[in-house]
């Protein structure tokens, strides 16, 4: 029997070259009691060979359905689907040359780890001699060597994942499809797992897409991320990108935690504009990408918690200064978290670490000064 290889182009092509993954104009409809839902709306992306990518975002966003598109487990309503620079648009999900690892492993109970991982090469006809050398080899890179003769029931959590992991990665994909893989895991695992994975990915250099709704895991794991939101990519970028420069509400909402202060636009300086936040408040915001502002406008900024800091006098010139009342501290061992009411009535988090002193900077009911850095301002949305 002669193994048959999934469609795929030679694995000699420059990585630079062609893109692991490209997406154009993809859609997905379904139709439901009469209607049509849209769960993709025309998602553009490109995934570039051995990056560590990552779908994320809420529940019924359309990342699931847009890895599983990639798979071809669903059929794009609209748009093609290109793995390795070839349309597979077309092509089943058993003839593209890539691997999905979902939430629940789905090992087989009764086959030792070994016969697990081997399950695919077999049925491939792969020579036993290859076998033995494929599995062992990548037991080793997801430290496993010596847990050959096990069953699924004997290893915990966390050793299950990486069973499921060796079992994908050993038929040498060209990408990985990873559908929310640490889920069921408990915290503490499924933050060592992460650590994990990245150390797995780059050890073997295959593409990996990674979907999840836990903005942590993207932040750690990925090169770049794509936010999505009602079928749409809100934004694409390093992990650094997107939390330091929210492109929307929706993203400075959904990643990390997030203040939203408004404006009205007082004065503009090159690249910058200067607005009021209640009546002492001063706010610089630069105007990124092109964005311009006019006296009057209303401009929303975000800035992020832990950028903020926490007096009792006016900050000194050159830096954001707001004012409002604390109405709750909460210790948190690392960390003090303040929320504090503006006097312009927004709602603002501060995160301070308990680096030097554990002490409150203020209690509740204080009356204090917010001041930051200008640069931590980030305009978002157009000004209206």
């Amino acid at each position: 029997m002669t193994e048959t290889r999934p469609v795929a182009a030679p694995r000699d092509d420059p990585a630079s070259a062609v893109p692991a993954i490209e997406l154009e104009g993809v859609q997905k409809s379904y139709h439901a009691y009469g209607e049509t839902v849209a769960a993709v709306r025309g998602v553009d992306l490109t995934i570039a060979e051995g990056e560590f990518f990552s779908l994320l975002g809420p529940s019924g966003c359309g990342k699931t359905t847009t890895m599983r598109m990639i798979a071809g487990f669903e059929e794009p309503s609209a748009g093609r689907v290109r793995l390795h620079g070839q349309d597979v648009t077309d092509v089943p999900a058993n003839r593209r040359d890539v691997n999905m690892v979902f939430q629940s492993y789905a090992l087989f109970p009764h086959m030792s780890v070994f016969e697990n991982v081997a399950f695919g090469l077999r049925r491939r006809g792969v020579p036993k001699a290859e076998i033995t050398r494929r599995v062992g080899g990548m037991l080793e890179i997801v430290d496993l060597t010596g847990r050959e003769k096990r069953r699924p029931a004997e290893l915990s959590g966390g050793q299950q994942q990486r069973v499921a992991l060796a079992r994908a990665l050993v038929n040498e994909p060209r990408a990985l499809l990873l559908d929310e893989p640490l889920g069921a895991l408990d915290l503490k695992l499924r933050q060592a797992m992460q650590v994990e994975l990245k150390r797995i990915q780059r050890g073997v250099g295959v593409t990996f897409v990674y979907v999840t709704h836990d903005q942590g895991e993207a932040l750690t794991m990925s090169d770049r991320v794509a936010v999505m939101n009602d079928g749409v990519i809100e934004q694409l970028g390093t992990p650094r990108e997107i939390y330091e420069h929210p492109a929307t509400r929706f993203v400075a909402g959904f990643i990390g935690t997030s203040n939203l202060l408004e404006g009205e636009v007082t004065g503009t300086e090159p690249g910058s504009a200067v607005l009021s936040h209640g009546p002492d408040g001063r706010i610089e915001v630069p105007m990124r990408h092109g964005r311009e502002a006019a006296e009057g406008d209303r401009v929303e900024l975000t800035v992020r918690p832990e950028k903020i800091c926490i007096g009792l006098d006016k900050p000194g010139d050159g830096l954001c200064a707001v004012r409002g009342t604390v109405t709750e501290v909460v210790y948190l061992g690392t960390s003090t978290n303040y929320n504090i009411t503006t006097s312009a009535g927004a709602d603002v988090v501060v995160f301070l670490q308990n680096a030097t002193s554990a002490e409150d900077v203020a209690v509740r009911g204080d009356s204090v000064w917010l001041s930051w850095d200008p640069c931590h301002s980030y305009a978002i949305g157009a000004p209206q």
